[in-house]
C-alpha cells in the first residue's frame, strides 16, 4: 500500500511542470512575507502608542509634542512596512 502510494506521488511530482512550482514557492513566499510584514508592523505601532501613552500620563504638559512625534514614528513604521509587502509581492513577478 504504501509502496504504491509514494510511487503516485513520485509521477505526480514528475509530471509537475517546475516553472509552476516555482510560481507556488513564489507565492506562498510572498504571503508569508506580507503576513510578517503586518505582524511586525502592528506590533511596533502598539509600542509607539503605549510609550507615547505613559509619556503624556508622566508628563502632560508634553502632550503634544509628544502626540506629534508618536504619530511620525507611526507613518514610518507604516513606510516600512508598506515597502515590505511591495517586495514581498515583487516575489510573485520574479
Amino acid at each position: 500500500m504504501l509502496h504504491t502510494t509514494l510511487a503516485v506521488i513520485q509521477d505526480a511530482v514528475a509530471q509537475t511542470d517546475l516553472e509552476t512550482a516555482k510560481n507556488t514557492f513564489a507565492l506562498l513566499g510572498a504571503g508569508i512575507g506580507a503576513g510578517l510584514a503586518v505582524v511586525g508592523a502592528g506590533l511596533g505601532i502598539g509600542r509607539i502608542g503605549e510609550g507615547a501613552t505613559q509619556a503624556i500620563a508622566r508628563q502632560p504638559e508634553a502632550g503634544g509634542d509628544i502626540r506629534n512625534l508618536a504619530i511620525l514614528l507611526a507613518a514610518f513604521v507604516e513606510g516600512a512596512a508598506l515597502f515590505a509587502i511591495v517586495i514581498a509581492a515583487l516575489f510573485k513577478f520574479i
